[in-house]
């Protein structure tokens, strides 16, 4: 197919651009098979170039011969096009619906898109299994990297190489991993370097009615357990969710079974129930009735903070039990891809100080969802607008970004990034030029060769210029454990997602620049009369 067959008119003059709180554009509008782009001769206007897979819906309008097209995009911005002519207007609109719909991967954009920046450095191959496994190899002798899944064979989701007890052989990792969701068998997700505690995580056990069992998924898990300790495996379902999972074959671990471990029931919301609540949050948002008391009442009713609140709670809960317990934890909800993945990485952000830098923050999110296996392409291909209903999305990631900065917001100088980082990798993970976040595993995005066709979004984030503006000025390491408060007065809306097409949230980002300028300029000025007094003290010395 191509992209031509699907523009009817490729280009219109005389467009209008309207956004909130933005000058009125006048320009040229054309349309291209990845882009809609207005490009106007007035003087100090920038382009708009929108990706078409941005776009979550479009409503039309007409007033005698001059068309409206509202653009409702997939990172909450809208824009209005008033186009001449009801012809044109209405080729536009059909046009624009049959682009941003397009499902065949072979004409994402990435695969086209060839970058105007010199890559200093391949994202590709930055955060690698096998140097992650080197640190671990530096701090234990008691894990090994195993292949059993070079083929993708054991498990879909989970990359060719896991990290797994060095006690448990291959074999008995493929007869765990068929009693597993899915195929995924326990594997590593993070070491304590502190007490030598483990986090692991895996799918849901295949249990069933009858109460089935399997002798290698015990020894599997048990073999993380230091001799005389006891773990803890953190269901994300609550009870009555895991039990009627037993109906549909799977289940949860008894404890006649699984003896050395106490298993805990937590109630994170299934995916279906993350997106209606996306829904009704964007909806509060956008509510122009200027009531306070209506307003606060929807974005009481969408349930986005209890949300945040569930999977935060959750979150501190495994990293008490490996710090303060010193316990291990296995984490697993229904099949491992979703709320587990959001339990395990914000533990992580919360035990250890490597996963608040920039770099570590990457390879956080490379090693426990892109490999983990977080099907970023199904939770992502409709935002908060789409008029489709809903099949596999849900904004599980985006959830994950919120706790984070609202842990980030808690300990603003804790963080080597600031929020722009994390509002840089919402919008790429819905619409995108480049291919990390492309396909649902590593085992689609193998077989789609996306490293040789694509360029990684780490490439350019990790240019020294990137990392420059994605820093945050107030930052201190500190290696110590942060523990985030979940009390609803300390869960804040997201301004900086949710708000930031609204006058408000640009004077609030303003306001917040302009105080860091000012902390920054302190501590500059601060560096420069401890020098000074320093050099004075010399001096005295030698008199």
């Amino acid at each position: 197919m191509e992209f031509a067959e699907l523009i009817k008119t490729p280009r219109v003059d005389g467009v209008v651009l309207r956004r909130p709180f933005l000058p009125t554009v006048e320009g040229t509008l054309c349309l291209t098979g990845h882009h809609l782009i207005l490009s106007s001769r007035q003087d100090n206007t920038e382009e708009l170039w929108l990706l078409h897979a941005n776009i979550d819906a479009i409503e039309k309008r007409f007033v005698g011969s001059l068309g409206t097209i509202i653009v409702k995009c997939k990172d909450l911005r809208v824009i209005q096009l008033d186009i001449p002519g009801m012809e044109e207007c209405l080729n536009i609109a059909s046009s624009i619906e049959v682009l941003s719909t397009l499902d065949s991967v072979s004409l994402m954009y990435p695969l086209f898109y060839r970058p105007m920046f010199q890559v200093i450095e391949d994202g590709w191959k930055s955060f690698l299994p096998e140097d992650a496994f080197k640190d671990l190899e530096s701090m234990t002798e008691e894990w090994r990297l195993s292949d059993v899944n070079k083929d993708y064979s054991v498990c879909s989701s989970y990359p060719p190489l896991v990290a797994v007890p060095k006690d448990v052989d291959d074999d008995t990792l493929r007869k765990a991993a068929a009693f597993r969701h899915g195929g995924r068998f326990p594997v590593l997700s993070y070491y304590h370097k502190k007490n030598g505690m483990v986090m692991m995580r895996s799918g849901q056990p295949l249990t069933g009615t009858n109460g089935r069992r399997c002798k290698e998924d015990e020894k599997l898990i048990n073999a993380t357990l230091r001799a005389g300790k006891r773990g803890y495996i953190i269901d994300t379902r609550t009870v009555s969710v895991a039990q009627q999972a037993k109906a549909r074959g799977g289940g949860f671990e008894s404890e006649a079974n699984y003896p050395q471990w106490r298993r805990i029931h937590k109630a994170i919301e299934r995916s279906s129930i993350l997106q209606e609540s996306l829904i009704k949050l964007v909806e509060a948002c956008n509510d122009q009735s200027h009531s306070m008391d209506r307003w606060l009442s929807k974005l009481e009713a969408s349930n986005w903070q209890t949300h945040v609140k569930e999977i935060l709670t959750t979150a501190c809960l495994a990293a008490q039990c490996i710090d303060r317990e010193g316990a291990s934890v296995l984490v697993h909800g229904t099949e491992g891809t979703d709320s587990t993945l959001q339990v395990t990485s914000l533990a992580q952000i919360i035990l250890d100080p490597a996963c608040r830098t920039i770099q570590g923050f990457q390879a956080l999110v490379e090693r426990e969802w892109l490999q983990a296996g977080h099907p970023f392409q199904q939770r992502c291909s409709q935002s908060a607008y789409s008029n489709s209903k809903p099949r596999c999305e849900a904004p599980v990631f985006l959830l994950f970004l919120d706790c984070v900065w609202q842990i980030l917001r808690q300990f603003p100088c804790s963080f080597q990034f600031s929020q722009h980082f994390l509002v840089l990798l919402f919008e790429h993970t819905y619409a995108s030029q480049f291919g990390t976040f492309m396909g649902n595993s590593a085992s689609e995005r193998s077989k789609l060769n996306l490293s040789q066709k694509t360029v990684s979004l780490w490439s350019w984030v990790n240019r020294p210029q990137e990392v420059e503006r994605l820093s945050n000025p107030l930052y201190e390491a500190n290696c110590l454990v942060i523990w985030p408060s979940v009390a609803p007065q300390s869960l804040l809306l997201w301004e900086g997602v949710f708000l930031r097409w609204k006058r408000s949230s640009r004077c609030l980002d303003e306001a917040y620049d302009e105080m860091v300028h000012i902390i920054q300029y302190n501590k500059e000025l601060q560096n420069k009369v401890n020098n000074l007094r320093r050099q004075l003290g010399a001096g005295e010395q030698e008199d």
